[in-house]
């Protein structure tokens, strides 16, 4: 007889849910009610997807070879166009037979980690980190070993720290550049020295450089491959056109790997999606082989928005807001205002403060808990100048 509390297997019953889906869904449910909540949750562009790459869409679904299966590894002229868009945005070659394709930079996230964890490896992961790269660690029997740099280090990690992390059961470390959630970006200099401690130490890297196309100031963009060539055999990258082109709800991203990771994900691709949707492959296809004009005209957008956002965080008292350097969020600490009253409520967690300022400012955050420590705020600021002001506003109100 089945044990009644032990129907879900405890692999999937201690899967977290999505926090940043699920703010984003609290926030859209709440408007549906009528109530005027703004919403700084999800990480996703508010820009239409591009004409040119929907025209071939639609072109797309009107052609019978794109109504069956094809290749699960990703249509062979999708995975050429990749290596072409890496040797022109990344600077190196690669072969299209170490790509593959598939639903979305999610499933790139946690293929790779499927392909190299074994029970008891240790990944270390840069803390403030993307909600889902634990979830991913965790299913493939991986250990996370949590590296924290906080806004006093704009959020950037060290050799020093990663060294002090690293055991001999240290497998993997994850490497994101332009950062999920804080803007962070490493700078040429810092990602060649994780780069080289990496290879000095057999340490695999899953590079994720979903982001790449989202940077401001003097910032740039350093994939690690490029700047240590070496590390291409333990290099897994993952990338994804969902940020760049406003294509989140399109399903498209690759993993590019050494040969014999590209193998046996390929073949656990074959088994768990077969081959991503032939309409948004040839969508992605237009996308890479188009311009970056769209995604220049969004980035000036997101720029001019970013420095709206940190100014007004800034003018909150107890709010220290690093200036963001990439990707389309701000992370704001907000340490100092921990054990403090905020509309009446004592808030001792993020979590506590951003339960208040939905509730009374009917704005949307994200808690510094979905992310790891607690004490920081996650916005996104991929929304409209207009609604942007209207919710950091309110927020000044309710904390001022």
């Amino acid at each position: 007889m089945t044990d009644p509390e032990r129907r879900v297997s405890a692999r999937l019953g201690a899967i977290a849910p999505s926090a940043t889906l699920a703010v984003d869904a609290k926030a859209k449910a709440l408007k549906a009610a009528g109530r005027p909540v703004i919403g700084f949750g999800a990480g996703e562009p508010d820009f239409p997807t591009p004409a040119p790459i929907v025209a071939a869409a639609i072109a797309a679904a009107s052609d019978p070879r794109n109504h069956r299966y094809t290749p699960a590894s990703g249509l062979p002229e999708l995975r050429e166009a990749i290596a072409a868009k890496t040797l022109r945005d990344s600077g190196y070659e690669i072969d299209p037979a170490h790509v593959i394709v598939t639903n979305g930079g999610k499933q790139a996230v946690f293929q790779a980690f499927a392909a190299i964890i074994d029970p008891g490896d240790e990944v270390i992961l840069p803390a403030p980190y993307w909600t889902t790269y634990p979830e991913a660690i965790a299913l493939a029997g991986g250990q996370t070993v949590e590296v924290f740099a906080g806004a006093d280090r704009e959020y950037l990690v060290s050799v020093e720290q990663l060294e002090a992390a690293r055991t001999e059961n240290t497998k993997a470390l994850l490497f994101c550049s332009p950062s999920n959630p804080t803007g962070a970006v490493y700078s040429r200099e810092q990602t060649r020295a994780i780069g080289e401690w990496a290879l000095e130490h057999g340490i695999w890297v899953i590079t994720d450089e979903i982001y790449e196309h989202l940077v401001y100031d003097d910032a740039e963009f350093t994939p690690i491959v490029r700047e240590v060539p070496a590390l291409a055999d333990q290099c897994i990258v993952v990338n994804g056109v969902a940020k760049t082109y406003a294509m989140t709800g399109w399903r498209v991203g690759w993993m590019i790997s050494p040969a014999d990771v590209t193998k046996a994900a390929a073949n656990f691709q074959s088994h768990l999606t077969s081959n991503v949707a032939n309409v948004s492959q040839r969508a992605a296809l237009a996308a890479l082989e188009g311009g970056l004009e769209d995604v220049a005209r969004m980035r000036t957008a997101f720029d001019r928005r970013r420095q709206t956002m940190v100014s007004m965080l800034r003018d909150i008292d107890g709010v220290v807001c690093p200036t963001p350097k990439g990707a389309f969020y701000a992370y704001p600490s907000v340490e100092a205002l921990m054990g403090r009253s905020v509309g009446g409520v004592t808030v001792d967690t993020s979590a506590d403060l951003a339960a208040v300022i939905l509730e009374q400012a009917e704005v949307a955050v994200v808690p510094g808990e979905a992310f790891g420590p607690s004490g920081f705020l996650r916005l996104s600021y991929a929304l409209g100048d207009d609604d942007l002001v209207e919710g950091v506003t309110r927020i000044q109100r309710l904390l001022g």
